[in-house]
């Protein structure tokens, strides 16, 4: 893999939400992954979250046993997901808030406000053998809590960028902050990825940014699926990204 590459990891939560509108067993989260893979994405990422609204304890099995590339697990920072997290394995795990009542992750740890718990709880990912990942606000204070707490990956929260107009005065801010935010974090020694409400439209700018290492897009991908297909989805973000690292 070059420096400069960036690599793409599917997250397909919203497959399974399909499947959970039925409580069936279609549309396949194994079959989406591989046809993800077979498209061209370098991992899998999944959430399994405290309620279960989407993804199913039974899911990460299945989904470690087939996944070729990196198989990535959103969790909560709970002792009760870690668990089955250091049986599974995957390659990393994404440390994200939770709330019931959202709707989607809405934004990054308050890293500042949990710096106790969240150095504990990273002590114990690391007592089962496993790589954590904190998904934050790209503000440069917050960075400099995640590296003292012992945080040596990140995922820059992009969804205040992704949440304005294309092209606008407010997206250039916020695409400044998440610039100077990888450039911060890349000083400290971080591997910095980035994610939330990436698409077609808006991911151009985002790949200009240096020192990015995954991205990891779901909503828009499993949404443009519904009209394309899934493999022409991704097709389509996946060539995006590959004339960048040309």
């Amino acid at each position: 893999m070059g420096k400069s590459e960036i690599l793409l990891c599917v997250n397909i939560d919203h497959v399974a939400t399909i499947r959970q509108a039925r409580k069936g067993e279609t549309p396949s989260l194994v079959e989406a992954a591989q046809i993800a893979e077979t498209a061209g994405a370098d991992g899998i990422t999944v959430h399994l979250r405290e309620d279960r609204r989407h993804i199913q304890d039974d899911d990460l099995p299945a989904l470690k046993k087939i996944v070729k590339g990196r198989l990535t697990l959103e969790m909560a920072p709970s002792k009760d997901i870690l668990k089955i997290a250091a049986e599974i394995k995957p390659q990393l795990l994404t440390i994200v808030p939770e709330k019931r009542e959202e709707l989607t992750t809405e934004g990054g740890l308050n890293v500042l406000e949990n710096m106790d718990s969240l150095k504990s709880f990273l002590n114990e990912v690391k007592a089962s053998s496993l790589e954590a990942s904190l998904f934050i606000e790209p503000e440069l204070q917050t960075i400099k809590a995640a590296y003292d707490v012992g945080a040596r990956r990140i995922e820059l929260h992009t969804g205040k960028y992704a949440n304005c107009p294309v092209s606008s005065y407010e997206a250039a801010e916020e695409l400044a902050k998440i610039k100077t935010a990888a450039e911060f974090a890349h000083s400290l020694g971080f591997i910095v990825n980035a994610g939330h409400g990436l698409n077609l439209q808006n991911l151009p700018a985002i790949l200009a940014i240096t020192h990015l290492r995954e991205l990891h897009i779901g909503h828009s991908i499993v949404a443009r699926a519904v009209l394309v297909g899934l493999e022409e989805a991704v097709k389509e973000v996946k060539s995006l990204i590959t004339r960048k690292n040309i």
